[in-house]
């Protein structure tokens, strides 16, 4: 695990949240006999950063993927900035657009440059006049630390760079809501804190997050929410101060006394 971050930048300002802007109401969801996600209702509103954690296997990542339709739901509902998820086509790309995804194995295209990775999707999804693409994806990747990086192909970089590539690529979209799929569980150790801060960072700014990791300093420091699962079950939520403090579930104190102590 990384050092925990020891800035003293201040907690997450509440007041600023909106209204909800994506909602899960009763979602099930089985891969064959294993019931992954148990009656998940979770709502998270806008300007909210809501970090995710949880032992392996408890459904964490399939409750990410969910919610862009990466995975399919049985039963229950996800909705959008008020609009139910599509179930296929150009309104499903729609909907995608606004919902920026950074996984673990940070799936950059591997023949183009940065540059090129940034600028893809607003051209092509979007319509964006490449100029225009060009300018923003250069503006974005300044943002993260990894200008000087722009004509470069992914494989000349570091884990980390990629990485922060792959959350400028996301940006680029414009998205009302970026989820993260355990962005730094591939990384050295020495990277981690550079693709954590770019994380703080867009949270401080007001960016809608969901963030699935392992990452407690991160959770401590950014998040308006923790949610703990357990076998695809939503245990408990509260505040990080709180949870981290005083956690009310035997299976939360049982999970913070394991990894905190090490």
């Amino acid at each position: 695990m990384a050092p925990e971050q020891t800035s003293t930048s201040p907690a997450p300002d509440l007041t600023t949240m909106g209204e909800p802007l994506v909602v899960l109401d009763g979602v099930n969801k089985h891969f064959g006999a294993l019931h992954v996600l148990q009656d998940i209702n979770l709502t998270v509103h806008r300007g909210e950063v809501v970090v995710i954690i949880g032992p392996s296997g408890s459904g964490k990542s399939t409750l990410c993927r969910a919610i862009n339709r990466l995975e399919t739901i049985d039963t229950g509902t996800i909705s959008i900035d008020g609009q139910p998820l599509p179930a296929e086509g150009k309104a499903l790309a729609r909907l995608r657009a606004d919902v920026g995804m950074v996984f673990q194995s940070f799936n950059l295209f591997a023949h183009k440059t940065v540059l090129e990775n940034v600028t893809l999707g607003p051209i092509k999804a979007k319509g964006v006049k490449r100029s225009a693409a060009r300018e923003d994806a250069l503006r974005l990747l300044d943002r993260v630390g990894v200008a000087n990086q722009a004509e470069k192909l992914p494989a000349q970089l570091s884990g980390g760079q990629q990485q922060r590539v792959a959350i400028a690529r996301a940006l680029a979209m414009q998205p009302k809501v970026m989820l993260f799929d355990e962005p730094t569980s591939a990384l050295d150790p020495e990277m981690i804190n550079e693709v954590l801060d770019v994380m703080v960072s867009l949270a401080r700014d007001g960016m809608t997050m969901i963030v699935v990791t392992h990452e407690m300093g991160f959770a401590r420091k950014a998040a308006h929410r923790v949610v703990f699962m357990d076998g695809g079950q939503i245990v408990e939520e509260a505040d990080p101060e709180t949870f981290f403090t005083a956690p009310r579930s035997d299976r939360a104190k049982d999970f913070l006394s394991k990894i905190l102590t090490h």
